[in-house]
């Protein structure tokens, strides 16, 4: 007789899972552990056996997540089913039931079926809640190795998983500077590159597809084997998941092989899958709601350490999100030393009963990536920070999608100060290579900048720097000698560096020029001198000025000159022939080696050089004088004069 207890325990687990479930599938997000999701839902199958009762919605009854409205839903001809699982070798060896069977790899990416006739592809569908499925034909017809045309003519069905590997989501996140913007791991980019709505996105991801299941092949003779059909679909140009053929005898040193290949494996696996070779075997053994019985899934036993939580990290970002970060003794697993993993957000936190001198028992998810698995002490006494850990200004807590995450309030705080220090240290500013966004994020949170001058004493934390992830002696030392070199610069880049609203390249540079490259004579410059300058006008002019009204500011940019050797320049004025003229260069040069090359001629004779065409335009400068392009549309218009390189050259220079 099930009791009241028992009732609520499940009700509770079924809210959790189908929660995590959610989060994972179709949000792409994370507020469980693999490992937590796994007991959760053991425990949840072993209170239906006991009871005998399967509630509604039950994870234990359903499959995958919801297709998405964007996309065309189908309907699969036969359901995609879940497989059971096991930890256990011994329990993977007996059942086999003295049969033998493929063991594979259990591929971590999204599952696809594919549909041919007359020997094209004609239809992709994905598992979607194994029911129906999103149809993603025109993404499927570019994956790097999905065969466009087959030799077979008939009807054929087959199953795979589309993946993007490891090496490639590297490449992928690299390009990425925005620390936020990174994708979090390769199923999370996979899924997402599989369901987009413009398939040239999907063309950029490098995603392939391994074929694991024939499910339909028109009048052809398998001699009721499984390996007879993956033989066929490698005849048909497919790329299969690679398997083993195993036996009772054999099944241990496969699954020794594998274990040792994912070491290095380039593909994200979380596992291996067994089926019966003997088809007429397998369908005769029938399926539970849920499962098949002709298969069976695989999954490694996590290597856990025990372990002390010593410290939460609270490392902010530009988005104000505050992320925890667990440091713990370190422990060896898997063969590396690790001593720290991400808890992600509040929810995982309160979920794990965190307390600084808890033990807990960590593992690598896939043997990658480090989490903690469980919390032995339970404590509960992890206090969530009230105050920004940059800042000191409150903190919030916010739930968006079932998932509770910390965010510093303050606009003003300097973790979110990343976009004006990218802007400073970028190529026509002070040009100092090595700090990307993401880096300058890390540092920002770290406490390293506050304000532009502390770049240029980023090696008070040699020590801190040289230890953190993705840095080591050469790499700072890089950074230390691009920083020296930047000290050498000259006012434009300084001034354009600072962000003042509205002064670009071009504006800093007229600005300079006008008074004589003296910081001092900008500085004390009205706003009705400066509204006089060619170019600046009452608005920008405003802007200036309340920059260099501002105290802070002030107090800031002559710390930052104290750290700089600033290039003396003067004005020629008998070299200034081209001031007061605005002109726009477009399309190819002959005489120049690029644009930039003839805007600092252009530039350097009092002359400014805008990105489009208006009635204040001088000439555009264009070798194609017979092109329709826009910029020659627009100068025609406007009765503005298009001009070859030469001829500007004969004319101006």
């Amino acid at each position: 007789m099930m009791n009241e207890n028992e009732m609520n325990r499940m009700k509770e687990l079924v809210s959790l899972l189908n929660s995590a479930s959610k989060a994972y599938y179709a949000q792409d997000t994370e507020i469980m552990s693999n490992f937590e999701y796994d007991r959760l839902y053991d425990e949840l199958v072993a209170l239906e056996e006991k009871t005998g009762v399967i509630l509604a919605n039950s994870p234990t009854g359903n499959v995958g997540y919801e297709a998405v409205d964007e996309l065309p839903k189908d309907r699969h001809e036969q359901p995609m089913l879940s497989l059971s699982k096991t930890k256990s070798r011994e329990e993977l060896r007996d059942w086999l039931n003295g049969k033998e069977a493929l063991l594979s790899w259990k591929l971590d990416g999204l599952t696809v079926v594919l549909h041919y006739g007359s020997g094209k592809l004609t239809k992709a569908v994905t598992r979607g809640n194994g029911e129906v499925g999103e149809v993603v034909t025109n993404n499927a017809k570019v994956f790097r190795n999905v065969p466009l045309t087959i030799p077979y003519q008939g009807g054929l069905v087959v199953r795979g998983e589309a993946v993007i590997s490891y090496s490639d989501f590297e490449k992928i996140n690299s390009r990425i500077e925005d620390a936020e913007g990174k994708y979090k791991n390769p199923r999370n980019l996979c899924s997402g590159s599989v369901r987009q709505l413009n398939n040239e996105v999907t063309a950029s991801r490098n995603v392939h597809f391994y074929a694991y299941s024939l499910v339909k092949a028109e009048n052809v003779d398998f001699a009721n084997s499984r390996q007879e059909q993956f033989a066929f679909l490698a005849k048909q140009g497919f790329d299969v998941v690679e398997y083993k053929l195993v036996s009772p005898d054999t099944i241990m040193d496969a699954i020794a092989y594998f274990e040792n290949k994912i070491q290095t494996y380039d593909i994200p696996s979380d596992g291996l899958v067994m089926l019966y070779d003997d088809i007429a075997y397998g369908q005769s053994l029938g399926r539970t709601a849920k499962f098949p019985r002709d298969s069976i899934a695989f999954k490694w036993a996590d290597e856990l350490r025990e372990t002390t939580l010593q410290e939460m990290e609270w490392s902010a970002s530009r988005t104000g999100l505050i992320n925890p970060v667990a440091i713990f003794e370190p422990v060896e697993l898997e063969g590396t030393t690790v001593s720290r993993a991400s808890v992600h957000n509040i929810s995982i936190v309160r979920g794990l009963k965190l307390g600084l001198g808890d033990r807990i028992t960590v593992y690598k998810a896939n043997m990658i990536i480090p989490q903690i698995a469980e919390n032995l002490t339970q404590s509960d006494t992890l206090e969530i920070p009230k105050a920004c850990p940059v800042c000191g200004q409150p903190t919030q807590i916010r739930q968006v999608n079932d998932v509770q995450s910390l965010y510093c309030n303050n606009p003003d705080c300097d973790a979110k100060k990343i976009k004006s220090f990218t802007l400073f240290v970028s190529r026509d500013a002070m040009n100092v290579e090595g700090l990307s966004e993401s880096t300058l994020e890390k540092f920002l949170a770290r406490g390293f900048l506050h304000e532009f001058a502390d770049i240029f004493k980023l090696s008070r934390y040699e020590q801190e720097i040289t230890q953190m992830e993705g840095f080591g002696e050469k790499s700072y030392n890089n950074l230390i000698q691009s920083i020296e070199t930047a000290r050498e610069t000259t006012l434009p880049r300084v001034i354009y560096g600072l962000g003042i609203e509205n002064i670009g390249v071009a504006n800093a540079k007229v600005l300079c020029r006008h008074f004589g490259f003296s910081i001092e004579a900008l500085r004390e410059a009205t706003a009705e001198e400066l509204s006089e300058i060619d170019g600046i006008g009452e608005v920008i002019a405003a802007g200036i000025r309340v920059f260099f009204n501002n105290a802070k500011k002030m107090e800031q940019l002559d710390h930052l000159l104290a750290e700089l050797h600033i290039a003396h320049e003067t004005v020629n004025e008998s070299e200034q022939t081209l001031q007061g003229m605005s002109f726009v260069i477009t399309g190819s040069l002959e005489h120049y080696e690029n644009r930039n090359a003839l805007k600092d001629e252009i530039e350097a004779k009092g002359g400014k050089v805008t990105g489009s065409v208006t009635a204040k335009t001088t000439c555009l400068i264009n070798n194609d004088l017979t092109s329709q392009s826009s910029k020659n549309k627009k100068a025609k218009e406007l009765g503005i004069r298009i001009i070859s390189e030469e001829m500007f050259m004969d004319e101006y220079l």
